[in-house]
């Protein structure tokens, strides 16, 4: 049973539409030339909070305050861009938010998820960690905790698909990274609803392959650590119904090294003049790393966020590859 319907994600849009225009899709001429294939980008960093989560939230809060009009206020967990969304909706709403971040996180994703009007809360070494203190906090003071994976948060980032392929049905093969899944599960389910043959690509980063294990595998493979620059892909335990839908809907999961990363990030900056945070260039890491497979093919790359913090910014583009 596919996790919402074409009329769920009508739903969807029309919350989606009050607060974040569509997005455009280009085919740089400059991507053409630099790799041999003609590269459609859906600029997902051009949101109001820079990145594809911006679209989930307000679906998600919706969807619960229908469900529960007594409720206290959201807590959740992120690396920065999911967390910007649940503060922008919850703000919206008239709720109360805390966002929990890992020590050593963004600063200037932490600074923009209270600039939405989140309580921040700095705890764990990593997202895993500080979602356990998320979950403690919900206890404490009854709060919602609204995680990572979600049937309406899916729904609600499945609308970028919809415009991509709305836009571009003619696409062969797009390539989208895996965080915690929500957007490459949208890909795959909205692709599955309108019968399309395109193939779905998902891509982690080789510091944090749980993903690309588990599929592998056959089944959830955890690690002990998910050290990358790309913190939007720093997943080390794969939740089991995002899991599900890629093991069966992906063509492929692709590995792209911190390296090939940072070069995306510079390929963007000098094809596009768009700047991509670590997430954001993986798709387009992995079409660079397989576009001999692609020839004579169009090809469809997420760049799902643009929040590169400035020191990161200008590590990568004087060349260097920034440490996790």
């Amino acid at each position: 049973m596919p996790l919402f319907t074409l009329d769920d994600l009508n739903d969807a849009a029309a919350i989606v539409g009050a607060l974040v225009p569509r997005t455009p899709a280009y085919a740089w001429p400059l991507l053409r030339e630099a790799l041999g294939v003609e590269v459609v980008v859906k600029h997902e960093n051009h949101t109001p909070t820079g990145s594809f989560k911006a679209r989930g939230g307000p679906v998600y809060v919706e969807a619960v305050r229908r469900a529960r009009p007594d409720l206290r206020g959201l807590v959740t967990a992120t690396r920065g861009n999911h967390g910007q969304s649940v503060a922008l909706a919850a703000t919206r709403a008239g709720l109360p938010a805390i966002v929990v971040v890992p020590d050593g996180n963004a600063e200037e994703k932490n600074a923009a998820m209270r600039a939405f009007g989140a309580e921040l809360v700095v705890a764990g070494r990593d997202f895993d960690e500080s979602r356990v203190t998320a979950a403690a906090i919900e206890r404490e003071r009854g709060f919602l905790y609204v995680p990572s994976f979600h049937r309406d948060l899916v729904r609600g980032v499945a609308t970028y698909a919809a415009e991509l392929f709305a836009d571009h049905p003619d696409l062969h093969t797009v390539y989208a990274p895996i965080g915690m899944g929500s957007g490459l599960a949208g890909l795959i389910t909205l692709r599955d609803l309108l019968g399309l043959k395109t193939e779905i690509v998902g891509v982690v980063a080789e510091a944090a392959p749980a993903f690309a294990l588990s599929v592998q595998a056959g089944r959830i493979i955890t690690t002990e650590t998910a050290r990358t620059f790309a913190d939007g892909m720093a997943c080390r335990e794969p939740q089991p119904d995002a899991f599900e839908i890629i093991r069966q809907g992906a063509a492929r999961i692709v590995t792209v090294s911190e390296d090939e990363i940072a070069e995306a990030i510079r390929l963007y900056h000098r094809a596009t003049h768009n700047l991509a945070e670590g997430a954001g260039a993986a798709a387009l890491a992995a079409l660079a790393q397989e576009r001999h497979r692609l020839a004579g093919s169009r090809a469809g790359v997420i760049l799902c966020g643009g929040n590169i913090d400035l020191a990161v910014l200008r590590r990568v583009l004087s060349g260097e590859t920034p440490a996790a």
